[in-house]
């Protein structure tokens, strides 16, 4: 599959308004809510979020040829809010990477430590669409955690993002 850069550009736009939807559902859960076990993700609505942030700043930083990546803690009782500022710091720094990005860049092969002390090897681009699959995955698991708190049903379809009715 041919990756481009304006291909990663329209997805990490989707990834990022799909990130705000659920982090603005999120808002609204008590800690109790956030805080509830559940057989999937990180276990968490809390934990689960903080681990699409945890994934987003990583990625990041193996995409800029770090290779030293060592996965942020997820236990913390942090709020929804910080977690959302954060993200979008990440966003920003992310967004000045990409512009500055090359269509070449994305055949180079990057070296990264996974969060188990493992090393690998990909190419940029396959690192960066990896970054948008991780959220997306993620995503899906803490909409199901949303609709079991009752904090609503969050519309992550990507057709719902682009598509455009028909005037008659």
């Amino acid at each position: 599959m041919a990756i481009t850069l304006e291909g990663v550009r329209t997805l990490l736009r989707y990834n990022d308004a799909a990130n705000a939807l659920v982090f603005e559902a999120a808002k609204g859960a008590s800690d109790d809510s956030l805080d509830q076990r559940f057989p999937m993700g990180r276990g968490s609505l809390r934990r689960t979020l903080l681990h699409i942030w945890a994934g987003e700043d990583t990625w990041l930083k193996r995409w800029q040829g770090k290779v030293e990546t060592p996965w942020p803690s997820e236990r913390e009782p942090v709020a929804v809010s910080q977690i959302f500022e954060w993200m979008h710091n990440v966003k920003r720094e992310r967004d000045a990477y990409i512009k500055g990005l090359q269509e070449p860049a994305l055949d180079a092969v990057q070296r990264y430590r996974d969060s188990k002390g493992e090393l690998f090897e990909a190419s940029l681009a396959d690192m960066l669409l990896q970054g948008c699959i991780h959220s997306t995955h993620h995503r899906a698991q803490a909409v199901n955690m949303l609709r079991n708190v009752d904090a609503g049903l969050v519309e992550l379809d990507y057709m719902s993002w682009v598509r455009r009715p028909v005037e008659s």
